[in-house]
């Protein structure tokens, strides 16, 4: 049974937060490819406790990913190169959307796609149904397109994205950005010009790992992405970086493992937080991080987990 805890009328008032025009009951969100569709954690975890679930990437068509070996555990993080598996858009609308529409916890969907017309496609295609409040786009994929860079890396690339997708929904728009840039804030911006309503960052790193007594790279793809404890530091200054540059929410991502971690994020600018590898070890760690967050407000006597927002005191040493 889904371990569950109740919220007292203060942290559930103090908790919710608003990005554009919806509303969440708190900013602590499982990221995609960390907690499946959500039914294959609904036993080990209290879904309803959940700021937002977003889905696992969603492409146009089914995908198998990458060969195996896919998986490797460092000693502080995960690389992983498993490739967009996925059902693709009508099986998961089929089977998984209606289990996910029946939780108490919001919905946003991961979208993924090879192009900006595969990002097109599965989005007019889930615009025909209920339960969805938004989608985040995962714009480090490569774009065959463009030579096989990502969307994320060029800010004009990722401006075009946005724009098409914008002209498609009104539901939410979320580009997820990646850390292998120079200036993740000039992506941004060109994410909020063409009217995003919020970035989710940081997406992995760049990682490999050598087997030395075969010689051989520890995942097939050779390269991969890396997350974990160990990027936490990393992801805290694109968040930093990100939250000064613009004026739309900024969702905090990357080795967020307890409260402490969430705090850390939003001091430095994120409206919301998602938890990501530590559901691998803990299904539950992003609930224990909605009450850990409870009882810290209420101990800082803190009227709202907006107190915290850009509260990092940084001294003019000018």
């Amino acid at each position: 049974m889904a371990r569950s805890f109740v919220l007292t009328t203060f942290a559930m008032n103090s908790l919710r937060i608003k990005i554009a025009h919806v509303e969440f009951p708190n900013p602590v969100f499982v990221a995609s490819g960390t907690f499946g569709y959500g039914q294959e954690a609904a036993d080990l975890a209290n879904l309803a406790a959940l700021g937002a679930i977003i889905t696992k990437s969603i492409g146009a068509q089914p995908r198998r990913g990458n060969p195996h070996p896919r998986l490797f555990e460092t000693t502080a993080g995960l690389l992983n190169s498993i490739g967009l598996q996925n059902v693709g858009v009508q099986s998961f609308i089929q089977e998984k959307l209606p289990f996910l529409r029946a939780q108490r916890a919001p919905l946003i969907v991961n979208v993924a796609g090879r192009t900006i017309d595969e990002y097109e496609e599965v989005v007019a295609t889930l615009e025909a149904h209920a339960g969805i409040l938004g989608y985040e786009l995962n714009f480090s994929c490569p774009n065959v397109k463009e030579g096989g860079l990502e969307f994320s890396q060029k800010a004009e690339v990722t401006a075009a994205a946005t724009a098409r997708i914008r002209k498609l929904t009104k539901r939410l728009v979320i580009p997820k950005l990646t850390p292998n840039v120079t200036r993740v804030s000039e992506i941004a911006r060109a994410a909020e010009a063409e009217g995003a309503d919020a970035v989710s960052l940081i997406n992995t790193l760049t990682g490999m790992a050598v087997d030395i007594e075969t010689w051989r790279p520890r995942i097939n793809t050779v390269i991969g992405g890396y997350s974990g404890p160990a990027i936490k530091p990393v992801a805290l200054a694109k968040v930093y970086e990100t939250a000064k540059a613009v004026k739309i929410p900024v969702i905090g991502i990357g080795g967020i493992r307890n409260w402490q971690d969430a705090v850390e994020f939003f001091l430095v600018g994120a409206t919301a937080v998602q938890v990501g590898t530590a559901n691998f070890v803990d299904p539950r760690t992003a609930e224990q991080i909605v009450q850990g967050l409870q009882e810290y407000l209420e101990r800082k006597q803190l009227a709202s987990i907006e107190a915290l927002r850009g509260g990092l005191k940084v001294e003019d040493r000018g």
